[in-house]
């Protein structure tokens, strides 16, 4: 029977069951998604947030509350993918700022953290609507800072809280009309309520199988290799392990340890923050590699793979991964350039088009898979360049983006805030070398403000969206602020979609046709156009997105 405080390892049993039941129920909260579109991802993100704090908090060898929430705060916030993950990560940052210094935790202490882990959160988002998971939030953490002086034991406190949240959560149909249209609740909201419910069960002591969160679970298979293939092997084992810091390394000893496992092996990695370093590395001398990790801080999860008896494909990929470590090596002795650009992209065709405009790194991601604030910290690291623009090219890409900004200290990063790949496109047209930071950032933001975005994919659910009824298998538009076109013919979609989108003051239109079409189709869909707009520029490039049959922009 618990009392009325809970201490570090009873709040880790909490949140590792929290994050197991959101885990359990992520497909059926990614359907929550408002659009019917096939990329509904708000459970995938939160989980995917939430496990990479899971898998932190499940190598503690020593708990207290301090390592419990650096592990939590931290592994969140590096973890953090999508809008909603990104609040979630700052809810949890803010809920282990409040009780980090205590040792046990009783209700007005819990209720003090949570109205922290709101007041956290809210600052993350530049424009917080009712209706989402922001809202869910601060109901909760209200009603525990009602309820915290005068409940009797912590059962019916948090009891009280989830009931107050799944109450909020019904009601944010009635504070966002197009929850209420769809006839869905708040997929992000859903996602904490469940966090919430599978807190309660971890504190009444229910069965959660944690297995998929210790360390070293999950044991590879190993299959022995041809006896010609094993002599090619110039670095026999794969050694992989983290340095937990003792100070932050500077970027002349980050560049001296590179050396140095260069100097003893190839197909190298090395990831550096403030706090930890990851290295991967093969060697025949193991040993040589810990010992240098060693003058920089103490060593945990230390694994060395012989890879004489692995398989043959992981050499090929290690081959691969060597000639783009090399790359990477190349461009980080290159002195700093003033100008850098990162950018989001999805598709071979649409990557090309950002490498041509001079985009330095590309992050692969987009609907299906947004990519998170760590990915965004690598890519920062890749790029030799005083000022680094980086553009999500998604909306809910931007806050992770914001985020990896927030946490980088030694250059300037500025986010432009392309919520489409045709907008990413018109800001990198718009920079101009010789002008200032600033004068850029308005230069391209203002190129990428007079595009218009039409995204042509199909649904995936029966649903009425935007006075439109909507049924499975139909082909819809998708623009900028709601369902343009709906219909069964592909084709005739994309241009109902681009009628809605050309106005008297438009000039150009651009087509990206995606993996899933033919360059026959988008040859048919392009003439078309420029028969109906024939005092148009009409441009049709091969994008190769998924998801996205065409992406349309019009300028």
């Amino acid at each position: 029977m618990n009392d009325n405080t809970i201490d570090a390892a009873l709040l880790a049993r909490m949140f590792l069951a929290g994050a197991r039941n959101l885990e359990s129920k992520k497909e059926w909260i990614n359907e929550l998604n408002v659009f019917p579109v096939p990329d509904g991802d708000t459970g995938t993100n939160m989980t995917l947030t939430i496990m990479s704090a899971a898998n932190e908090v499940g190598s503690i060898q020593e708990m207290d509350m301090e390592v419990l929430c650096k592990a939590i705060s931290s592994g969140s916030l590096r973890g953090a993918r999508g809008n909603s993950g990104v609040i979630l990560s700052q809810l949890l940052r803010g809920l282990t700022r409040g009780v980090r210094e205590h040792r046990r935790l009783d209700a007005p202490i819990l209720a003090s953290a949570m109205e922290k882990a709101v007041e956290t959160a809210y600052k993350a988002v530049m424009k917080p609507k009712e209706g989402t998971i922001l809202t869910v939030a601060r109901e909760a953490a209200a009603k525990a800072t009602e309820i915290c002086e005068d409940v009797e034991d912590l059962e019916a406190f948090f009891t009280e809280i989830l009931s107050h949240a799944e109450k909020t959560l019904e009601k944010t149909p009635d504070m966002l009309p197009v929850l209420k249209e769809a006839g869905v609740v708040d997929s992000g909201g859903q996602g904490l309520v469940e966090v919430l419910r599978g807190a309660l069960d971890g504190y009444l002591g229910k069965e959660i199988d944690y297995s998929q969160f210790s360390a070293g679970s999950g044991k590879p298979t190993v299959t022995r290799i041809s006896e010609e293939t094993e002599k090619e092997i110039k670095f026999g084992y794969c050694t992989e392990f983290i340095v937990l810091l003792n100070r932050p390394l500077t970027e002349d000893e980050e560049y001296e340890f590179k050396d140095f496992l260069n100097s003893i092996g190839d197909s190298i990695v090395l990831v550096a923050d403030d706090e930890i370093i990851k290295v991967h590395v093969h060697t025949n001398h193991p040993g040589q590699a810990f010992e240098k990790g060693l003058t920089y801080g103490a060593l945990s999860r230390m694994k060395v793979d012989n890879m004489r008896e692995e398989h043959q494909e992981k050499l090929i990929k290690d081959a691969e991964k060597l000639a783009a470590q090399q790359a990477a090596e190349d461009a980080a002795r290159m002195p700093k350039k003033e100008y850098g650009f990162i950018a989001v992209s999805s598709g071979d065709g649409l990557s090309d088009i950002f490498k041509e405009l001079g985009v330095d790194y590309l992050i692969e991601g987009g609907q299906t898979m947004n990519p998170s604030t760590d990915d965004m910290l690598k890519a920062i690291r890749q790029v030799r360049a005083k000022t680094i623009f980086i553009l999500p090219n998604n909306k809910n890409i931007i806050l992770a983006a914001n985020q990896a900004r927030d946490l980088t200290k030694d250059r300037q990063i500025i986010v432009i805030p392309s919520k489409t790949i045709p907008q990413g496109i018109a800001s990198m047209i718009g920079f101009m070398p010789e002008q200032s930071p600033e004068e850029n950032t308005a230069a391209m933001e203002e190129a990428m403000s007079v595009v218009k975005t039409g995204q042509i994919t199909y649904a995936v659910r029966d649903t009425r969206v935007d006075n439109k009824e909507i049924h499975e298998g139909d082909y819809m538009g998708v623009g900028d602020k709601g369902i343009l076109a709906v219909g069964g013919d592909r084709i005739q979609v994309a241009l109902d979609t681009l009628e809605e989108m050309t106005d008297d003051d438009s000039e150009v239109i651009s087509v990206y046709y995606g993996l899933d079409t033919t360059e026959e189709e988008a040859a048919s869909l392009t003439e078309k156009i420029t028969e109906k707009y024939p005092e148009y520029e009409v441009e049709v490039n091969n994008g190769g997105q998924p998801i996205y049959y065409y992406i349309l922009s019009v300028e």
